[in-house]
């Protein structure tokens, strides 16, 4: 009795391990898949409209203070920039206080009517909304685009055919539309001599004989200068076409000292020469009396 007991214990046993880990691990496998459903992936078409939003969100947010798009509508900064060209402005200096430095191509909103009577092109529905947010230039603002030559302080002339001078020193404008002279002699505002006062510009068109800049605009309420707080940012990159990419650095003729405080420190230095060579003057006329007295003492 004790042998087929022991079989029949043994193969109670036996049945029993599997039996009841498949009996245990059945009803766990079972709940665990009620519990922790697998989730469904949302479908493409139903992330579209949220990554379109996500998108245009930060075209928005670049275009307001990193980077602009904007299409160069004349020829008045030939051939440094052509009809048609897009440039990418830099808009995030400026809020960091940095402002325009000469030789520096940059876009501003129209100062005092400089573009009063030129032609307005009326944009579509679709590039209102990509001139909105910046992934087209916008047609409806009153934008331009020109080289800074004068900033605060600084003295600009020209006469005759040039060359244009800042604080009396010539330029060297290789930049200049061929054929075209550094000044232009008219009596319109091609000869002048200015002073650019403080929180303005002045700026002048690489295209000379084709440019209305300030030159011709020095009746107007600034007197022809941009204020500052007008400008848009640098331009720094011809981004389209792709045949005329090209960066837009400022020419090495404004790497020269153009300062206008210079001459007031040449003028400082040659005055202290002279203020001690009349101190001893003063010095060598007062010593004979001093001596003279003490000596009659």
């Amino acid at each position: 009795m004790e042998g087929t007991e022991d079989p029949e214990g043994s193969a109670g046993s036996g049945n029993d391990s599997p039996g009841g880990a498949e009996g245990a691990g059945t009803p766990a496998d079972d709940g665990d898949q009620h519990a922790r459903p697998k989730k469904k992936q949302r479908s493409f078409w139903k992330e579209l409209p949220i990554l379109v939003g996500i998108a245009l969100v930060l075209a928005l947010l670049i275009k307001t203070f990193l980077v602009q798009a904007f299409s160069i509508p004349s020829d008045s900064m030939q051939n440094t920039l052509q009809e048609g060209d897009r440039v990418l402005v830099d808009k995030l200096t400026p809020w960091f206080g940095s402002e325009p430095e000469r030789g520096e191509v940059v876009v501003f909103h129209d100062p005092d009517g400089w573009l009063r009577g030129e032609p307005t092109l009326e944009p579509n529905a679709v590039q209102r909304v990509l001139g909105w947010i910046g992934l087209m230039p916008s047609a409806e603002e009153k934008d331009l685009i020109k080289r800074v030559i004068g900033v605060a302080g600084d003295t600009v002339e020209c006469n005759g055919t040039g060359p244009l001078k800042v604080n009396g020193k010539a330029l060297n404008e290789p930049y200049v539309y061929p054929g075209n002279t550094p000044c232009t002699v008219d009596d319109t505002g091609g000869q002048f001599k200015v002073k650019v006062p403080e929180g303005k510009i002045w700026v002048m068109g690489d295209h000379r004989q084709n440019s209305l800049d300030s030159r011709y605009h020095q009746n107007d309420s600034n007197k022809g200068m941009v204020p500052v707080n007008q400008v848009v940012g640098r331009a720094i990159v011809v981004a389209w076409p792709p045949t005329r990419w090209s960066t837009l650095p400022i020419p090495d003729t404004f790497d020269q000292n153009l300062s206008a405080a210079a001459p007031g420190v040449l003028g400082l230095a040659g005055a202290v020469p002279l203020v001690l060579w009349r101190r001893r003057r003063l010095s060598a006329a007062e010593s004979p009396r001093v001596t003279g007295t003490g000596t009659a003492g």
